[in-house]
């Protein structure tokens, strides 16, 4: 994926016809005055007879000024500079090869393998899975843009469907409704409490957005109520439930300090509960969980969703490092503590989707699991999910960090959380971590190797077996040639025969088909990653004309008067630039140089605007972005249009007055646009 940043115009001088440098679909230039060659009375380039207007929207404007198309990706993937332009993994297919690129003097994005591509709009709504509306404010409120005042309108539906916009704000109304219950003398006294007992202080309780949830069953309830949220959009966003008996609604968590869970963007949507209490007032033990979560939700999707991402994510691509723990509190513990690149998954084990997730921000992850029995198994599955990603993978689990010198009777640290309460434990943790743990198949083939200790030669045969299988089954095929020989050679020592015979028994595994393409912050599959269209083909005249004008809108003006009409979308033939051309150039408006930004935030088709930003792609490739083989390469392809033209309107006959009409025909046009001797006829 490409990322291009704000541009700065390439001024080229008046004599090479072209009044300012590339500008590709998004840019957001504004300028001032007419460009000479346009309609003197409106200002207007037409094609043929009949200029094009266009409606004009600030706000889309101002915004795609203001948003910095680097920054905006770089958030969610991890860039590298090349050349004038930013690659990284895309993150809308299973991308192990950086195969994106952004472009900050264009300001868009394509990948040149899935056919992703567009500008700041259609990377946040293909990636949030967000409206227009709401992508433009999302993009306005990141980069401070002050939207036009609109009045929304109610639209008549058939049920009580709820939107994401209505379950955003219900759960940011919950997490403002917990924070103030944390802070109230006497319903947030126990959590208060707790969190002192945990060590947690103000300032990461105002960093990670903690709060309380009252000893109440109606609390959260009745205070939505007041706010004018319904019932069913708390259902909705699984703040309350209904009871058996008659179908009451009531709080999903009572009585427990509450930990939101964020998006990407550090939006709620969902929550984290730990209760209060272990044991009752009688004291009982408590049978409600230690820790609840929502439920998932259109907006949370616990396989897919990485607690502290919204706060870890820039030291994650700053360090290239993501530490993986297995629950909120060692993630917020280790923030705490100043160990900022951290995660925790929820309540699952690791996902295929975190994996694509932490793929895309950093080369490295490091797995940070208790040191039981239960975390060495932890450590095991997640080992599987990464197995075939072309990321390095470490396992730390916290034996290696114990103190030493612990006093007799004194319990080793369980997670994390614990070991930074310990003296020194900051210290232990902190080289666990920088001495990067051990490498995951290391650890799983030293696993093995205890398994097998002690085993009769049929028993260790049949886990070899186990093993191979199990791998082939987790994409052995699809890893890298050298890896792969490693992993060939570990099975062998394992099970004491050659190499060739381990290839041999894996040649006869049976094949695994690929993952299905995952997109977006969730890894679900995306349209905008699966049917895109592929660059690098070979472009029609008629695509090189539409991609270039889109480039630069004023080489129209190179065109004379009368050859307009070449462009008009009626006279290209049926196909991809015809499409793009009828969906892009009536929103021509002033020859100034902003049809780029203007084209494509007037496509509504997710297919054109792919297409719009693979062919400017491939333009800016074969040109090298430089505008003077731009303006070569569009009179190139101009010239290949007229000859076709004129071409296609020779008399037809093998008549010899026709053949001599045709000679003529073909002198004359030749003398107008250029001699191609392979087309002249040599007369016989």
């Amino acid at each position: 994926m490409i990322v291009a940043p704000s541009p700065i115009p390439t001024m080229l001088s008046e004599q090479s016809g072209a009044a300012s440098g590339l500008r590709l679909l998004s840019v957001g230039h504004v300028r001032t005055g007419r460009t000479p060659g346009a309609n003197a009375a409106t200002g207007r380039i037409s094609f043929g007879t009949t200029p094009l207007a266009f409606a004009e929207n600030d706000d889309k404007e101002r915004v795609l000024q203001a948003a910095d198309i680097v920054r905006l990706v770089g958030e969610h993937v991890a860039l590298k500079r090349k050349g004038r332009e930013y690659v990284g993994l895309c993150p809308f297919h299973d991308d192990h090869s950086p195969s994106m690129f952004v472009v900050p003097h264009k300001r868009i994005y394509h990948c040149f393998s899935c056919g992703a591509g567009g500008n700041v709009f259609t990377f946040v709504m293909d990636y949030y899975r967000m409206g227009f509306r709401e992508a433009l404010q999302f993009l306005a409120d990141r980069f401070g843009v002050k939207l036009t005042p609109r009045k929304i309108i109610a639209e008549p539906t058939d049920g009580p469907s709820v939107s994401k916009e209505q379950l955003l704000a219900a759960s940011a109304m919950a997490a403002d409704f917990f924070r103030v219950i944390l802070r109230h003398p006497q319903h947030g006294a126990a959590a208060r409490a707790l969190a002192e007992r945990r060590g947690i202080t103000a300032e990461t309780i105002e960093r990670f957005g903690i709060g309380a949830a009252p000893d109440r069953w109606d609390g959260l309830r009745l205070t939505a109520e007041r706010k004018g949220l319904s019932a069913d959009v708390l259902l909705g966003a699984g703040l309350v439930k209904r009871s058996q008996e008659g179908g009451q609604p009531y709080d999903t968590f009572r009585d427990r300090l509450m930990f939101p869970i964020c998006d990407q963007l550090g939006r709620v949507i969902a929550f984290g509960g730990r209760r209060l209490r272990d044991k009752d007032d009688q004291g009982n033990e408590v049978r409600d969980a230690k820790y609840l979560n929502s439920p998932e939700n259109p907006l949370f999707n616990k396989s897919a969703t990485l607690y502290g991402l919204h706060l870890a994510g820039q030291s994650i691509r700053s360090s290239g490092i993501a530490v993986v723990t297995e629950g909120y509190m060692d993630c917020v513990a280790c923030h705490q503590a100043g160990i900022t690149n951290v995660v925790a998954t929820l309540g699952t084990a690791l996902t295929p989707q975190h994996a694509r997730i932490l793929g895309r921000l950093c080369e490295t992850v490091v797995l940070l699991f208790d040191g039981d029995e239960a975390g060495q198994r932890a450590a095991d599955r997640a080992i599987e999910v990464f197995f075939a990603s072309p990321m390095e993978v470490k396992i730390a689990t916290l034996a290696s960090a114990q103190d030493p010198n612990r006093a007799p009777g004194l319990p080793a640290a369980k997670d994390p959380d614990e070991l930074l309460k310990q003296p020194g434990g900051l210290e232990r943790l902190t080289a666990l971590l920088n001495s990067g743990g051990v490498d995951a198949l290391t650890f799983r083939f030293d696993r093995l190797v205890k398994q097998a200790e002690g085993m009769t030669m049929s028993a260790r045969a049949a886990l070899v077996d186990d093993e191979m299988a199990r791998l082939a089954q987790l994409g052995l095929s699809r890893v890298s040639p050298v890896r792969r020989a490693m992993i060939v050679r570990r099975i062998a020592a394992l099970a004491g025969v050659d190499e060739a015979t381990v290839r041999t028994a894996l040649a006869a595994q049976p094949p695994v088909p690929a993952p299905t393409t995952p997109g977006g912050q969730d890894g679900e599959s995306r349209t905008a990653g699966t049917s895109g269209p592929r660059s690098g083909a070979a472009r029609s005249a008629e695509e090189l004309l539409v991609a270039a004008v889109l480039t630069d809108d004023t080489l129209l003006t190179a065109i004379p008067a009368d050859q307009r009409s070449l462009l008009a979308p009626a006279s290209l033939p049926d196909g991809p630039a015809r499409r793009l051309a009828e969906a892009v150039f009536p929103a021509a408006g002033p020859a100034d140089g902003f049809i780029a930004a203007r084209a494509l935030s007037s496509l509504e088709d997710p297919e054109l605007q792919r297409l719009a930003a693979s062919m400017v792609a491939d333009v800016e490739h074969i040109t090298g972005g430089n505008p003077q083989n731009l303006r070569r390469a569009f009179d190139d392809a101009l010239l290949v249009v007229k000859r076709r033209n004129a071409d296609r309107a020779l008399p037809a006959g093998n008549d010899q007055a026709t053949v001599l009409a045709r000679i003529a025909a073909r002198q004359s046009m030749h003398a107008s646009v250029g001699k191609d001797p392979r087309s002249i006829p040599k007369p016989g």
